[in-house]
């Protein structure tokens, strides 16, 4: 894959981009699915079927269903899938510049470009699951990606390389839950990727509801997440926190992840908190 001259392969969605994304959701209209395809030609002919398909949007609408309205638990709809397949996509590529073995290539044979198709399609498809039910979703999920997967790979890869991609997309799908074994690189990234959607304005619902717990606490204290390659090593992860409580949600979401994934050796998470004056978050907190 080489390394990439052109910065726009390190560019993040901004929170600004995110906010206008939820407004829109908030207000009934669509979000489309975008990742930097850059010159891959087949997961560019992806994203194009992804926006295409009514039936994979609405499935992230249900699922954001039972897990906003029904659970009151944080975005897993349409803008959750978005912010993972890039975060996901972006740890891939920074792995593949500094040679990390990939799955698909060195298992399957198929080249780098298949394995940014298997990751932005695994973290299109990862969380369809909670539209059926949350509890035990990442096997539900492999119930309707099967079919979907198939149908939005068809035309793009033939029968052997389409059931090849097909088969590490379900994998990482399962294994994106936080005790299950990855084998690949690909399903790796997805796992982390969606433990890094975790700043303050995405995990707001639970804490605005009243939940107010150590785990929507946290969640509150992180600003920001950035992902760049780390010099003496090939991923470092800084994460901003305006309250030294958002400690727990790195410490036992992401880390647990992380150290599940075939990727810990290749990547570096530092946590910091940024103002002196730490930001109030509880006022007071009664049992």
């Amino acid at each position: 894959m080489g390394k990439r001259q052109n910065a726009e392969a390190e560019k993040e969605l901004s929170p600004q981009t995110i906010a206008e994304d939820e407004q829109k959701i908030a207000a009934g209209e669509r979000v489309y699915f975008t990742v930097p395809a850059r010159h891959n030609e087949r997961l560019q002919a992806l994203v194009d079927a992804i926006n295409r398909d009514e039936e994979l949007y609405q499935l992230w609408r249900c699922a954001n269903v039972n897990a906003v309205d029904r659970n009151r638990m944080s975005d897993h709809g349409p803008v959750h899938i978005k912010i993972v397949a890039n975060l996901a996509l972006k740890l891939l590529r920074l792995l593949a510049d500094a040679e990390v073995p990939l799955g698909v290539v060195k298992d399957h044979g198929l080249d780098p470009e298949d394995a940014e198709v298997v990751t932005v399609l695994a973290a299109a498809l990862h969380d369809v699951g909670i539209a059926i039910h949350r509890e035990n979703h990442e096997e539900f999920s492999l119930i309707l990606a099967q079919s979907k997967a198939r149908e939005l790979l068809t035309g793009i890869y033939p029968v052997r390389e389409r059931t090849i991609i097909m088969a590490e997309v379900l994998h990482a799908i399962i294994a994106h839950h936080w005790d299950v074994r990855c084998y690949t690189t690909e399903a790796s990234v997805v796992k982390v990727a969606d433990a890094l959607d975790m700043t303050h304005g995405r995990s707001r619902i639970a804490f605005e509801s009243g939940d107010v717990n150590i785990h929507s606490v946290s969640a509150q204290a992180i600003d920001a997440v950035h992902i760049r390659a780390g010099g003496d090593i090939p991923v470092e992860v800084e994460i901003v926190m305006a309250n030294s409580a958002g400690i727990f949600q790195v410490d036992n979401l992401l880390r647990r992840k992380l150290h599940n994934s075939t990727i810990a050796p290749y990547v570096r998470v530092i946590a910091r908190v940024v103002t002196d004056v730490e930001r109030k978050i509880v006022e007071t907190y009664v049992m």
